[in-house]
């Protein structure tokens, strides 16, 4: 008993002691703040358009716990930029605590309005400090953000809380099909290269209307967003060549709205460019058009007996499903280069007229696992009900082109007797590994032969230089060197980079060259 008794004595007097000791106190920083960087790059930001939130760490590397007096944004309230210190969202802080040895985080965002400031242009470098302390002992980390100012083109959100869209159609059942989007107006359809372009929701181009983009024009499209050509419509992307590759000073970009470098190579930021039936004349030139869901959707022909897509000089990247998908369409493409994508690169669905010179197909995509191939070509669609409906495919004509990819398989070919699929691949390098000996009944895909495959090259490499970026010119080392049909390099004379091709031409979009990987 006496022995319990005792322990309990004890016990009381540790509680006793440890309450009143001074260890859990904190002191003063004496300004030997250690911080993750000494600057915070926000990236750039469109004007009204809030950043993504970058974090700093803060460190106490001393064996006492210590209080800052103050952490505070250098120009106060008035600061652009927010803060989240510990926690706790604000400007100015007071009394901000860090353990021995431990550290605390700070997240940083900033939204700026380029019109709040005098004499300003497209773009300024906008920056603050945070600052720790004050005196001699303060220290500061700087915060810097290139804010860049853009042309909004958004739906109109009416009265009663519903937002203006677009009528697809109607159902069955008498109900109509929306999208969120808009009509532009006469004044907005040309895209002109002054100003970045932030669309939300989709732009429409109505019946007779022609959307015109120049030569070094940016558009950007927000999440869901994109464009909409309507039955009548029209699309010129009029890119040109650029001196500058990093640049591409010249050439016409779609991409999201995100700038942040973090987000460049994202797949699926936004939605589609879709020529619906009926829009008619399309032609891009020196377009690239990365980050989409799909790339460009091309729906049936206008009847005309020419091509309603023509395509030249051209990239395609980073969709999360397809990069091109005609569905019964009429598309004519040369110096096209179509790169990882979800599920395939190119699909010509349901029929159509196609005609590939000099293309490159490539599907490296390393973000999930992928079972569709590089290239894919069907005459029908599956009902659902067990039936399929079929439609023409009147031609789909590959020459001097590459179709390859990180997969066995990447062309496959399907068909239904109901309808006629003609098809031709002519002087092409193609990825067809079938080991399990699974396609070899299937007529489609017998490349021995001659009336469907001329001079193909299986299976062998293309020497991209750097495929998981979607960089697909090809070095000295590439079997897809100076095999092309001289032929069809005359209708091509010019590579996408505007190398002559006519002498020795290669197969696939570009010439080759000395890589700095070979």
């Amino acid at each position: 008993m006496k022995r319990g008794l005792t322990s309990i004595l004890l016990l009381a007097l540790i509680i006793l002691w440890s309450s009143c000791r001074k260890d859990f106190e904190t002191v003063l920083s004496s300004g030997n703040l250690e911080f993750s960087r000494d600057t915070v790059y926000l990236d750039t930001v469109f004007t009204n358009i809030g950043s993504s939130t970058f974090n700093l760490k803060v460190f106490n590397r001393s064996s006492q716990d210590i209080r800052i007096p103050s952490v505070r944004l250098g120009d106060g309230e008035d600061s652009r930029y927010r803060l989240n210190v510990d926690g706790v969202a604000g400007k100015v802080f007071e009394d901000v605590e860090i353990l021995a040895r431990d550290s605390i985080f700070i997240f940083i965002e900033t939204t700026v309005d380029i019109q709040d400031f005098v004499n300003n242009e497209t773009q300024f470098l906008y920056t603050d400090a945070i600052e720790f302390d004050s005196g001699s002992n303060q220290q500061d980390v700087e915060l810097v953000t290139l804010v860049q100012d853009a042309i909004f083109l958004f739906p109109q959100r009416f009265d009663d809380g519903t937002t203006e869209s677009i009528l697809l159609g109607i159902d069955d059942e008498g109900n109509e099909t929306r999208l969120e989007g808009f009509f532009l107006e006469d004044d907005e359809l040309n895209f002109t290269n002054e100003k970045p372009y932030v669309i939300y929701g989709y732009a429409g181009v109505g019946n007779g209307q022609t959307l015109q983009i120049d030569a070094g024009a940016r558009v950007h499209f927000h999440e869901n967003s994109g464009i909409i050509v309507a039955n009548g419509g029209t699309l010129e992307v009029n890119g040109s060549l650029s001196t500058d590759q990093e640049l591409l000073e010249n050439e016409v970009i779609f991409e999201g709205d995100r700038l942040e470098p973090s987000f460049s190579n994202i797949p699926g930021q936004w939605g589609t460019v879709w020529l619906t039936a009926g829009s008619t004349g399309h032609s891009i030139n020196y377009l690239t058009l990365k980050n989409s869901t799909v790339g460009i959707l091309v729906d049936g022909n206008d009847g005309s007996g020419s091509p309603t897509l023509n395509i030249s000089n051209s990239q395609i990247h980073n969709a999360s499903n397809v990069g091109l998908w005609g569905r019964t369409a009429f598309i004519d493409a040369e110096n096209l280069v179509i790169g990882n994508a979800g599920q395939a690169s190119l699909y010509c669905n349901i029929g159509g007229n196609y005609n590939f010179r000099h293309c490159t197909f490539a599907n490296f995509w390393r973000n999930s696992f992928r079972d569709f191939p590089a290239v894919l070509i069907d005459n029908f669609v599956n009902n659902g009900d067990g039936t399929a409906f079929a439609a023409d495919l009147e031609a789909a004509n590959f020459s001097n082109s590459i179709v390859t990819g990180n997969n066995n398989i990447e062309l496959f070919l399907t068909a239904v007797n109901e309808a006629t699929f003609n098809f031709n691949f002519a002087d092409c390098l193609i990825q067809f590994e079938d080991f399990n000996q699974q396609f070899t009944d299937n007529p489609l895909l017998d490349f021995t032969n001659n009336s469907l495959y001329q001079n193909i090259v299986l299976n062998m490499d293309a020497a991209f230089s750097n495929p998981d970026l979607n960089d697909f010119r090809i070095g000295e080392n590439s079997s897809a060197n100076g095999i092309g049909n001289v032929g069809t390099a005359q209708l091509v004379p010019l590579d996408i980079l505007g190398v002559d091709r006519t002498a020795s031409p290669d197969l696939g979009a570009y010439q080759s060259t000395v890589l700095d990987n070979n």
